[in-house]
């Protein structure tokens, strides 16, 4: 049985990540979580999982919950998420804070030697030499959540130490898949939150719009998989069957399928090498993992995207060419010009903008510890809030 904490346990991928648990409880057991804002969510998973550890954002929140739960011990604020993360009791760590909070965490929890399951993407964007240099020396395992690089990484499976030709990274499109240039500056701000497959929350529905988050993914395929960018093409595939692919030298490609459910990743990341039963009903919440129906799925659609129409995009393919510090630039400065649009402060093409604005005053870095990162991504903002104002 494989004990596991799960940072952020109330969101999307904590719950879903629960929801694995719930279906095999053979297999694992929980021994600790933390949650943001959702208490009354928490409270409930306090009560089925019985973690040995609970972490809250907020002191008072924590104290009220302690006093429900005297055999659960409480911590709150980042302090308490890095105790959480290098629990003893824990041997595999599920990062799903959003964020740069997500960084900090995830490099303590390495340290501490346990296995890491991961969804935070700023984890390999800002912190990509200084993660997997850690990985590296600490050998531990550091297992993709996202559904396109857990597709890559089960597409390498067996490779016996053939190269690579290059990966191909899918991406929906968005709700402005096939706009021009011209198109995207008159996009509002309602349709840029009506994403045409998924439901999520705000921010991440607005940088698939800009689809900065498929250039996020670039940069964290190039890390993890350890690919240069030159090697990663982004396919805009509508139907969303194709998680991502590998193609070898001879000309193969192989590729990952399934209908799209977030449960089949996390799975495999939690049961990594094994494989767990999803499409029977195994009592998960939301019923069981639908089996594809390649008839019913019926023709598949690749197009090349716009780089000129996305401009985050060919962003990111910069970013990570410049290399240093570049990246923490690129998502820290996302992330002010994503919460101004959000907030009626500037227009949706302004988003592009103000990263290629903050990325070319940038003087690039050298990281060396957690600490450069967040300097990075203070200097970072302070550009891009200056330009806003």
């Amino acid at each position: 049985m494989k004990t596991i904490t799960i940072l952020g346990s109330t969101g999307s991928i904590g719950r879903q990540s629960l929801d694995v648990v719930r279906a095999h409880r053979s297999e694992f057991t929980v021994s600790a979580l933390t949650c943001g804002k959702n208490i009354a969510l928490f409270r409930e998973q306090l009560k089925e999982f019985k973690p040995a550890l609970a972490v809250c954002a907020e002191k008072d929140a924590a104290e009220s919950l302690a006093a429900e739960f005297p055999g659960i011990r409480f911590l709150w604020g980042p302090e308490g998420i890095l105790e959480a993360a290098v629990h003893s009791d824990g041997e595999m760590v599920v990062n799903s804070l959003l964020g740069m909070m997500g960084i900090a965490p995830t490099y303590e929890a390495i340290k501490a030697g346990k296995a890491i399951a991961f969804a935070n993407k700023e984890t390999l964007v800002a912190g990509g030499s200084l993660i997997m240099d850690a990985v590296k020396r600490y050998g531990v395992d550091f297992l993709p959540v996202d559904s396109e690089h857990s597709a890559i990484f089960q597409c390498l499976q067996g490779r016996a130490g053939n190269p690579l030709r290059r990966i191909i990274l899918t991406a929906s499109g968005g709700p402005f898949r096939g706009f021009t240039k011209e198109q995207m500056r008159s996009v509002t701000k309602e349709q840029a939150l009506k994403h045409p497959r998924w439901t999520m929350g705000a921010k991440i529905t607005i940088d698939s719009a800009t689809m900065m988050n498929k250039g996020l993914e670039i940069i964290e395929a190039s890390w993890l998989f350890d690919m240069p960018t030159d090697k990663i093409e982004v396919h805009v595939h509508p139907e969303s069957i194709l998680h991502s692919a590998v193609e070898f030298e001879d000309g193969s490609v192989l590729g990952q399928m399934g209908n799209p459910d977030m449960r089949v990743p996390i799975a495999y990341a939690l049961s990594w090498p094994k494989r767990l039963p999803l499409t029977q009903d195994d009592s998960m919440e939301g019923s069981a993992v639908k089996p594809l129906d390649l008839f019913a799925a019926g023709a598949l659609h690749f197009e090349k995207p716009d780089l000129e129409a996305f401009q985050c995009l060919a962003l990111a393919y910069k970013a990570i060419e410049l290399g240093k510090s570049y990246p923490i630039v690129l998502n820290a400065a996302n992330e002010e010009a994503v919460a101004a649009f959000l907030a009626d402060r500037i227009a949706f093409w302004q988003i592009g903008a103000l990263v290629e604005k903050a990325m070319t005053e940038h003087r690039p870095a050298e990281i060396a510890c957690v600490e450069d990162i967040f300097e990075v991504e203070r200097e970072t903002r302070e550009i891009v809030l200056g330009a806003i104002q």
